[in-house]
């Protein structure tokens, strides 16, 4: 079982730039791949960028360039750089633990809201 609890989110001015945390605990997290996805008002929730065990990253073509995700093994977190936020990005982000043992264990956080305001 993993514990997943956003925070970071606010209201930003367009052209800002914020940082979203996830702290995670309850099983090893060096094992997961760990995914930030959003789902704005009315929308499909959406993969916005993942990290895998090993470091790799992958990132939506809305947001390459502009987000970077990283994660610290060591204080079992996952961070979402935001640079240049545009009223697009408004949305709740949602944080993403997922691993395929002998079975999937797939688990959510609760969601951090962000405003872009333009």
């Amino acid at each position: 079982q993993v514990q997943l609890v956003e925070s970071g989110g606010g209201l930003v001015q367009a052209g800002g730039s914020l940082t979203l945390s996830c702290a995670a605990s309850g099983s090893i997290f060096s094992i997961y791949t760990m995914g930030w996805y959003r789902q704005a008002p009315g929308k499909q929730r959406e993969l916005v960028a993942e990290i895998t065990s090993g470091g790799s990253t992958n990132y939506a073509d809305s947001v390459k360039g502009r987000f970077t995700i990283s994660r610290d093994n060591a204080k079992n977190t996952v961070y979402l750089q935001m640079n240049s936020l545009n009223a697009e990005d408004t949305a709740v982000y949602y944080c993403n633990a997922v691993w395929y043992g002998s079975s999937m264990y797939d688990y959510w956080g609760q969601g951090t809201q962000v405003t872009v305001s333009s």
